[in-house]
């Protein structure tokens, strides 16, 4: 799953929530995985179900797509 995610994460940078979407719904039991769902709903405006996403990824909400495709990215990488 990892280089579907990686795929998805770039998909993310590209401004392609749709195709990310695709992917990342396939996997939620990975953090990162849902990480990744959460900045798809951010970036479709769905902000509810981006929290939620958020909450099951352990992580904080942020509206900040740019930066959240970084840090995942990041993780992915380390």
């Amino acid at each position: 799953m990892t280089n579907d995610l990686r795929q998805a994460v770039k998909l993310l940078a590209a401004g392609d929530w749709k195709a990310a979407h695709a992917i990342v719904q396939d996997d939620e039991d990975s953090r990162l995985s849902c990480w990744a769902h959460a900045i798809v709903h951010v970036m479709e405006g769905d902000l509810p179900n981006a929290r939620y996403w958020y909450r099951k990824a352990g992580r904080s909400f942020s509206a900040d797509v740019a930066a959240e495709v970084a840090a995942l990215s990041a993780a992915l990488a380390a």
